[in-house]
């Protein structure tokens, strides 16, 4: 097993990378275990990250693995399937790469997106198939723009939307709260209130959404949000404290402004933590919990050293 690290950081992403980054410029011995799956793959480039703009998703991550490693980061491709309290730190098992024990871990595991079982919504998520429009409304401005709303927040997503085009089709099937229909309606956008069962398109390109009634409403591009399901099930034996997310997200790690949980050595940053958060404010994110999670080192090295200092007298 070997020495132990000072952080271990569980998710190679924007958050992950960019707590990994500050960690290693201040001498820490940090491991980051990435799975390989970040929540963006599905998309072709970013938008709205500034000194990134248009740049794939792969490519960022490429160049904040380079920067985090001039700086002794060091990498390991696996799945995180544990993290055990122990005496004085943690122990992190992988899934057929045993464990590793750390002081500290940062947890920046991200989300995965739970779709309607439609047919050709899965295939089509990230490109004609969307769910930011801060992310994408400004490459579809203009067109035909279908919402699909599956929850309270599918309706404060139409009006976004409507902000990027004058041709918005709301699909609401489980129908609208009293006034929303009147509120919508008063910017133009088209109601269908049978229930979706396929986006239609050619490869990647959305081109409609056939009705239960067997209509085909013709669309661009369509929007939609999926059900942010966080992946930090291997945290479960820590019985860390829990919050649930504004709009009915689901249930999430309680954390404080530095991304701190319940328990003193383990952190939780991006997606994982807040669903909400775009690329910027992962990066943010981490780079916060990396100068938190090295102030809480600095200061158990002080302590320690006092410990033995006065173990020796």
């Amino acid at each position: 097993m070997g020495e132990t690290w000072d952080v271990i950081v569980v998710g190679g992403g924007p958050a992950g990378l960019s707590a990994a980054l500050m960690l290693g410029r201040a001498r820490r011995r940090v491991l980051v275990v990435d799975a390989g799956s970040p929540r963006n793959r599905f998309a072709a480039h970013m938008h709205g990250v500034l000194g990134n703009e248009g740049v794939p998703p792969s490519e960022l991550l490429q160049r904040g693995r380079g920067e985090a490693a001039e700086y002794g980061v060091q990498f390991l491709g696996a799945t995180v399937t544990r993290v055990a309290q122990e005496e004085s730190g943690l122990l992190v098992e992988f899934a057929g790469a045993g464990a590793q024990k750390a002081r500290a871990v940062v947890v920046a595991s991200g989300v995965w997106d739970e779709l309607p079982a439609i047919p050709g919504l899965a295939e089509r998520w990230g490109r004609g198939v969307l769910h930011c429009p801060y992310c994408h409304g400004w490459e579809v401005r203009g067109q035909r723009l279908g919402v699909l709303v599956t929850s309270p927040t599918g309706v404060h997503g139409a009006q976004l939307i409507r902000q990027w085009s004058d041709r918005v089709t709301v699909f609401a099937a489980d129908g609208l709260a009293p006034g929303i229909e009147s509120r919508l309606r008063s910017r133009g956008i088209d109601i269908v209130p049978e229930r979706v069962v396929e986006v239609t398109g050619d490869a990647d390109r959305v081109t409609g959404v056939r009705t239960a009634d067997g209509c085909v409403i013709p669309v661009d591009a369509i929007f939609t949000a999926g059900a942010p399901r966080p992946n930090d099930a291997f945290l479960v034996g820590l019985g860390l404290e829990r919050s649930e997310a504004p709009f009915g997200l689901g249930s999430f790690l309680t954390v404080d402004p530095s991304g701190r949980t319940s328990n003193p050595r383990v952190w939780a940053v991006g997606n994982v933590a807040n669903p909400a958060a775009n690329v910027p404010m992962s990066i943010g994110a981490g780079a916060s919990a990396g100068g938190a999670v090295n102030g809480a080192l600095v200061e158990e090295d002080f302590d320690l050293a006092l410990a033995s200092e006065a173990a020796e007298a």
